[in-house]
């Protein structure tokens, strides 16, 4: 299907471009918060501009240190191993912080519990593209 037929038309076009600018705005939070994830949002908004913005997709797929795993995730699910571990270190920083910081030993569960979901999840996908 031609990229230009997923653009949404009128109204709903510009939900998603504020949808990418927001999850775009949210990841580079991400990036200095420990407990925010980025790589989401970063697919977010790559997914929201591909529904809205031609020019910012195009954008997104081109960018020097965003690209590369945009199009890794789009051919086949891939994610780097590096990139495998700096998620999974990035989620032990900010569970070290979230033991430092809540004495709520509930919310420290569900906090680990839903970190090792998904460094479970990250480990799952593929390394290389098939």
């Amino acid at each position: 299907m031609p990229e230009a037929a997923l653009v949404a038309p009128g109204r709903l076009r510009w939900l998603w471009l504020a949808l990418a600018h927001l999850s775009l705005g949210l990841a580079l939070l991400g990036v200095f918060l420990p407990g925010l994830p980025t790589t989401e949002f970063v697919l977010l908004a790559a997914w929201a501009a591909s529904r809205s913005s031609p020019c910012l997709s195009q954008w997104l797929e081109h960018h020097r240190l965003l690209g590369p795993p945009l199009r890794d995730w789009r051919n086949g699910g891939v994610i780097a191993r590096r990139r495998k571990w700096l998620a999974s270190l990035s989620m032990a920083l900010a569970f070290a912080v979230a033991t430092i910081t809540l004495r709520h030993w509930p919310s420290l569960l569900g906090i680990g519990l839903g970190m090792l979901c998904g460094a479970l999840w990250i480990w799952s996908r593929p390394e290389r593209r098939p």
